[in-house]
């Protein structure tokens, strides 16, 4: 006869320690062992959880997780869902490193301060409409944290810990959550080719690969010599580098061959017998560390005081060389179908309404072929 599986509570143990604080220690009974064991996970410090409650609602994501499937016995708290959200999604998940850092700072910084301690049944859409409505950061974070919590919602049915229904978090609106709050700094081709002489190698190739090809600086300084095909000028980025580990591309749609153009192969070739031989074969070492630099560091410490020596006004990043590219495409009459496959965008409209915006010599060229042609038709008597 098998023995019915019933909704564990688990326990909770104080344990304590020759050096340091004393830990919580969650323990619960697994069946999927041939011998039921009792598993301990280590949930934090008295310094982290000062009492037994603080404790017991740390371990909720874990009970929810140990119970999936089983009828529910005890009323679910937000920060539950986001702490098996947490654990499955985002520790375990396949998610990006820079997509996982991301998200844990905008659950840890806005979602759990303001919904962790509601009922799942208690966060509604009206509430966290107005929260949103009135929270004070960009509108486009705003849409991310939506479109986060309503991933929160779509996990919680699939686990059934809320009926099977509409997500709540659909109905809320937001406006202008893909408005910038400044438009990003487009580079003219003259201030770029300004920005180049004021850079040494291996600067100098950075900038230059970035601004003639498009791709984003961890894609830049992720690329590996194997990925550059100089018989062929083409060049394909098949992982990033960010914060100190390779990390996936943006999406499916990023690992595409781009072309090079003669003369960019040419000065790689000659920082190719420049630069240092490493173990990962990068084309962007650091002599220091033998592996890819940092991005934020490089902004700060070389792109932002070689902008201000070009004498370049207002201040530029890394991604405002990507924007450039793309105008400088949409300046030489590229069509867009061309310029969506050079940016690797997988919709036209973020060709078109992201990296949008043209410089006003190629608007005012347009505009006078139009207003041309319409005031060299013969005007009626």
């Amino acid at each position: 006869m098998s023995r019915r599986n019933r909704y564990q509570f688990g326990t909770l143990e104080l344990r304590k320690r020759i050096k340091g604080p004393a830990v919580w220690i969650f323990r619960y009974r697994d069946r999927q062992q041939p011998a039921v064991t009792r598993p301990a996970i280590t949930l934090g410090t008295v310094e982290d959880y000062r009492s037994q409650t603080e404790a017991r609602r740390a371990a909720e994501g874990l009970r929810l997780q140990i119970n999936n499937g089983l009828p529910l016995r005890e009323a679910v708290t937000f920060q539950g869902l986001i702490d098996r959200y947490i654990r499955e999604e985002i520790e375990q998940g396949e998610l990006a490193h820079t997509t996982k850092e991301t998200e844990l700072n905008r659950i840890n910084k806005h979602i759990s301060p303001r919904w962790g301690r509601c009922l799942l049944k208690d966060v509604k859409p009206y509430p966290v409409q107005a929260w949103l409505r009135k929270l004070a950061v960009a509108p486009k974070t705003k849409g991310h944290l939506r479109g986060l919590m309503y991933r929160l919602f779509e996990k919680a049915m699939l686990w059934e810990l809320v009926p099977f229904e509409r997500n709540p978090i659909g109905l809320v609106e937001l406006k202008g959550v893909s408005r910038r709050l400044k438009p990003p700094r487009i580079l003219t081709q003259h201030e770029f080719v300004d920005l180049l002489n004021q850079l040494l190698q291996p600067y100098r190739s950075m900038v230059l690969l970035a601004g003639c090809t498009g791709l984003r600086i961890s894609e830049v300084l992720g690329l590996r010599w194997q990925s550059i095909e100089f018989e062929r000028l083409a060049v394909v980025a098949t992982e990033g580098w960010a914060r100190s580990q390779t990390t996936k591309l943006k999406s499916e749609y990023s690992q595409d061959e781009l072309p090079l153009d003669p003369g960019v192969a040419t000065i790689l070739l000659e920082w190719k017998r420049l630069c240092p031989e490493t173990s990962g074969n990068w084309v962007f070492p650091s002599p220091r560390t033998n592996r890819p630099y940092d991005s934020s560091s490089l902004r700060k410490k070389v792109l932002k005081p070689a902008a201000q020596r070009a004498k370049i006004q207002s201040a530029i990043g890394w991604h405002s060389l990507r924007h450039s590219y793309r105008a400088w495409l949409d300046d030489t009459g590229v069509p867009v179908g061309v310029q969506q496959k050079l940016m690797r965008h997988a919709n036209i409209s973020t060709t078109m309404n992201v990296y949008g915006g043209a410089f006003m010599d190629a608007k005012r060229r347009a505009n006078t072929s139009v207003v041309q042609r319409i005031l060299s038709q013969k005007q009626p008597k």
